[in-house]
């Protein structure tokens, strides 16, 4: 197996670099000021998006950096192709979405590509691949233990030609942005025929059909994450039409596998991006300021936390790599235990890196003067996101076992 980027990936690794360095780094800091002074609370009905944004996004789809995440799609790249052009994107909060491959459209744009119908592709695709509405992906809930997607409350009942949806979905991130106008409503099923893994549904649900009401946004450490934000969503008596399940009633889990995987990887390839930025900053602070005599890098084992950062950096990056190509290779299914890895090494490795960072910076490190406390609230959020830690362990332990004859027993039954 060889990780060295292909002569395509390189390119576009090297075209992409000098983008945000050319055209995103120099604004990008104005960007989030006007975010802030034009959305400042989290009554998501008055947030706006800096008009610098679009612009950007017409410049990077004219240079052909665009949907680059998508292997099917015109300058598409293949999992291990986009990994390490996602890292670069990784150093900065704007430029996935510049680039159309930002979270959660990039999984709801793989859904659709690989399982939706032709009027399906023809309303909400086609628009999402031009970058010119967002969407969100409603699956976790409020009152249960999300962490097992089968305790899913939310219902998805087909009555007739129509599918009739309850339930409360948060953590939809995205939904507060004025663009988004589709939601990937995720939701149970009941059927008596089919397995547990065959009792739920993906639907598409537009944003201004009655009974969906948006409640709130969700802070994350004190932040609405404006002009994006994560919605406490509630669905009452949502009548869609029959044909806005994707792929059919009871096929929820097949598609989410498949949406999951490709994305663990942008995820975790950002972290490493995040990381990489996070050292420069650590870095550049330690020697350029001195306390008691000396520079800060040569005080209290500062050299000693760069030498295992970047120890880190490069394991995470090689075992994302290997799972990347594995993708490739054998497709999700097959690439569980590599997935799975990763999602818990990768921000984890984040997470301490940022930590060290933000030490090394004092004050200014906990302040909103850098990236670092929201470098830090995404490895945070992403030890829970797409699965938290536990659960990923939980399924490399399960196919080690496996791998050695250790079935899992089946369940007991209940005494009566």
């Amino acid at each position: 197996m060889d990780f060295a980027p292909s002569a395509k990936s390189a390119e576009y690794i090297q075209r992409v670099r000098q983008f945000i360095r050319d055209r995103v780094t120099p604004v990008e800091q104005s960007y989030w000021d006007e975010v802030a002074a034009t959305s400042p609370s989290g009554d998501w009905r008055t947030w706006k998006i800096p008009k610098i944004l679009d612009e950007l996004k017409a410049s990077a789809r004219e240079a052909g950096l665009w949907n680059m995440f998508l292997p099917e799609a015109p300058g598409g790249l293949s999992v291990l192709d986009y990994a390490p052009v996602a890292e670069e994107m990784g150093r900065s909060f704007l430029a996935p979405e510049v680039f159309n491959c930002s979270a959660p459209d990039t999984g709801n744009m793989e859904v659709l590509w690989r399982y939706g119908s032709e009027d399906q592709k023809q309303r909400w695709l086609t628009p999402l691949l031009a970058g010119e509405i967002r969407s969100v992906f409603c699956m976790t809930e409020p009152d249960v233990a999300s962490s097992d997607a089968t305790n899913m409350r939310a219902t998805a009942v087909v009555e007739g030609d129509e599918v009739v949806l309850n339930g409360k979905k948060w953590w939809s991130s995205g939904i507060g942005d004025p663009r988004c106008r589709v939601a990937i409503f995720m939701a149970h099923t009941a059927s008596e025929a089919a397995d547990r893994h065959h009792q739920h549904s993906m639907v598409l649900v537009p944003l201004d059909t009655p009974g969906v009401a948006i409640r709130r946004m969700v802070p994350v450490f004190g932040s609405y994450d404006a002009p994006h934000g994560h919605g406490e969503v509630h669905f009452e008596n949502v009548r869609v039409p029959r044909a806005s399940i994707i792929g059919g009633p009871g096929m929820g889990f097949e598609i989410a596998q498949g949406r999951l995987g490709p994305g663990r990887i942008h995820h975790c390839m950002r972290c490493i991006g995040a990381a990489e930025q996070a050292l420069d900053l650590m870095i550049h602070r330690g020697m350029s300021r001195t306390a008691f005599g000396k520079a800060l890098i040569d005080l209290g084992g500062n050299r000693e936390r760069v030498a295992e950062a970047r120890l880190a950096i490069d394991q995470a990056r090689l075992l994302t790599l290997y799972a990347a190509w594995k993708l490739d290779q054998v497709g999700a299914l097959a690439a569980m235990t590599e997935i799975s890895a990763i999602k818990i090494v990768a921000p984890n490795m984040l997470q301490k890196i940022v930590d060290d960072a933000i030490q090394i910076h004092g004050g200014a490190g906990v302040s909103e003067d850098t990236p670092l406390t929201s470098f830090f609230a995404q490895a945070r959020v992403l030890r829970l996101a797409d699965g938290p830690d536990e659960v990923h362990k939980g399924v490399i332990a399960r196919i080690e076992l496996a791998k050695r004859g250790y079935a899992r027993p089946p369940r007991s039954k209940p005494a009566h």
